[in-house]
């Protein structure tokens, strides 16, 4: 979808039409950062997860919006009806993103190109919204091709033209390369796929870790994940943003209470014990770091993910204080307590970047 919170809220609201909008926050006070920004926000260099503070510098009149979204659920709902019109093989992504496998055609249109014609004028038909699609033979051409040309755009990347589109592209557009990645990159010379195309197998593994392999298929046009409408959980979690950046342990560890909380609630819904319990936090300078630690045995126990979060809080940097996030994440679902021996239990210490974390 096309700047969907803020497509919906001009949609429906006649005096944000063709204004520049942000949904989320405001800048007064702590001011929160932008959910989505109107295309008309966009042309001042506003962009999600920027303060809205920084937008109201680029942007003295943009108006800022609360998000409502109960609306945006309802409308994703339709959505995923009229997709479900095509296929039943729909994997999304979050409420205005899904991959689509039209190769079993419900409609018998017999064109993946016709079925995005379709699908986009029925979601602008009924729901008064656009939409962009990228059409090609596999999930990462597809998701670069979806967003070539928005808003209202339609892009098709055929077999024959995968490798030179590939190679043109530059490396910051790659899934997974985000600033720190890009950065790197680019002082080792690589600038385009083109770039990254040169290099071995070996060597992006040795200097990129086990995306290196997926860095060289990807170059190459080669991405054989299939569309998964039923993804395995993999984590279950929570955060919250505050109003006013906490300054002290007890308000920290009283707030991981209330987050440990929505978790343990949201494995007993869905029947889910997990081992490693990881931290989030963000301080007010937007820097952002995880701590996590694995247990013995599978847990879903309020105490306990909250005493093992207020113990990696203890372990963080306790001197740069201000803190405006807070969340826990539960994960490794997959190996039940009494099949873990000894060789699997040292837990390895990995180097993220900042963006992935």
């Amino acid at each position: 979808m096309d700047a969907f919170y803020a497509s919906i809220e001009q949609r429906d609201n006649p005096m944000y039409a063709g204004k520049p909008i942000v949904v989320g926050g405001s800048p007064e006070g702590r001011g929160g950062v932008v959910a989505t920004a109107s295309y008309e926000a966009r042309k001042f260099g506003i962009r999600s997860a920027m303060p809205c503070k920084k937008a109201q510098q680029l942007c003295p009149y943009v108006l800022f919006v609360r998000p409502r979204f109960d609306v945006y659920k309802a409308v994703s709902v339709h959505i995923r009806e009229i997709f479900s019109r095509y296929t039943d093989l729909i994997e999304p992504l979050s409420l205005d993103e899904a991959y689509l496998d039209v190769t079993i055609d419900k409609k018998g249109i017999g064109s993946a190109i016709e079925i995005a014609k379709e699908i986009k004028q029925s979601i602008k038909d009924e729901l008064n919204l656009t939409a962009s699609a990228g059409v090609s033979i596999n999930k990462f051409v597809a998701k670069i091709a979806s967003d070539m040309n928005k808003p209202d755009g339609l892009t098709f990347i055929g077999p024959s033209k995968i490798e030179s589109f590939m190679e043109s592209l530059p490396v910051e557009k790659f899934h997974g390369v985000g600033k720190v990645t890009a950065q790197k990159m680019n002082r080792m010379g690589l600038f385009s796929g083109a770039d990254l195309k040169k290099l071995t197998e070996n060597d992006l593994i040795r200097n990129f870790g086990k995306a290196g392999h997926f860095y060289y298929n990807i170059v190459r046009g080669i991405d054989d994940r299939p569309v998964e409408p039923h993804r395995e959980t993999k984590s279950v979690g929570a955060e919250d943003t505050f109003p006013e950046d906490l300054t002290t342990l007890p308000e920290m560890e009283a707030e991981l209470d209330k987050i440990a909380l929505l978790v343990h609630q949201r494995l007993l819904k869905h029947k889910l014990k997990g081992r490693t319990i990881t931290l989030k936090v963000k301080y007010h300078d937007f820097k952002q770091i995880t701590r996590n630690h694995s247990l013995p045995g599978a847990t879903n126990d309020w105490d306990i993910i909250k005493n093992t979060a207020c113990e990696l809080l203890k372990n963080t940097d306790l001197q740069q204080i201000k803190v405006r996030l807070l969340g826990i994440t539960v994960s490794n679902f997959g190996i039940p307590s009494a099949r873990i021996s000894l060789q699997h239990a040292q837990q390895l210490q990995l180097p993220f970047e900042e963006e992935f974390l």
